[in-house]
């Protein structure tokens, strides 16, 4: 029990930390995504290099590595299951992969743990373990990005909403580390874009679609 629990956060993380955008970038433009802009490899900073497509890319396969990530998750619990091994929930297994992919995103040791933001990684683990709460909380994400055109408080009003929105809308086993992993993504995405709230409470944080703007890490 404790090996395939080491296993499953080890594999997670590793999955979650597939540095996306530097690997496109570097492979069709070669470039290095931290050179630009922002410097951040997530896929805002991926589009807003003019990279439309590669941006698109970006997000959906960092979307894609946390639902896998979470997939492994359940997968793992289902397998401990069937060979007779009693486990508290596999919701706690599934939120143990999906924390640790959100933290690979962030800090992955292929480039000196510096990484993005987590917002696709972290859409992606919950459209798997909570698709509604997620599809609501990136609702809230796009519609304030439509009426401010900030990705950053889309990003973080997004995070914040995403635990609210998953006490209303999950059913069934809820057990506490599940509900604490929602709680803890949402705090690390809200934290990496502390210097976005700074610019924001200033007023010097751009806006997506500006002329000339430095790009704001996603």
């Amino acid at each position: 029990m404790l090996l395939a629990t080491l296993l499953i956060a080890v594999a997670a993380y590793l999955l979650g930390s597939i540095p996306t955008g530097y690997l496109l970038v570097r492979f069709f433009r070669h470039q290095d995504i931290r050179s630009i802009g922002s410097g951040n490899i997530g896929a805002t900073n991926v589009l807003r290099s003019g990279g439309k497509a590669l941006g698109a890319a970006t997000f959906l396969i960092d979307v894609l590595k946390g639902c896998a990530a979470v997939y492994l998750g359940r997968l793992a619990a289902i397998t401990l299951i069937a060979h007779g091994t009693p486990i508290e929930s596999i919701r706690n297994f599934e939120a143990l992969a999906a924390l640790c992919a959100v933290l690979g995103h962030m800090f992955p040791p292929w480039l000196r743990f510096q990484g993005g933001k987590g917002v696709s990684t972290g859409f992606g683990v919950f459209l798997f373990a909570a698709p509604l709460a997620a599809l609501a909380a990136i609702t809230v994400f796009f519609l304030t990005i439509f009426v401010t055109r900030y990705v950053s408080l889309g990003s973080i009003l997004g995070a914040a909403s995403f635990p609210v929105f998953a006490w209303l809308l999950v059913h069934g086993d809820r057990p506490p580390f599940f509900i604490a992993v929602q709680f803890m993504v949402a705090l690390l995405i809200i934290a990496k874009h502390t210097p976005n709230i700074r610019r924001l409470l200033t007023g010097k944080e751009s806006r997506f679609g500006a002329t000339k703007q430095k790009a704001e890490p996603a």
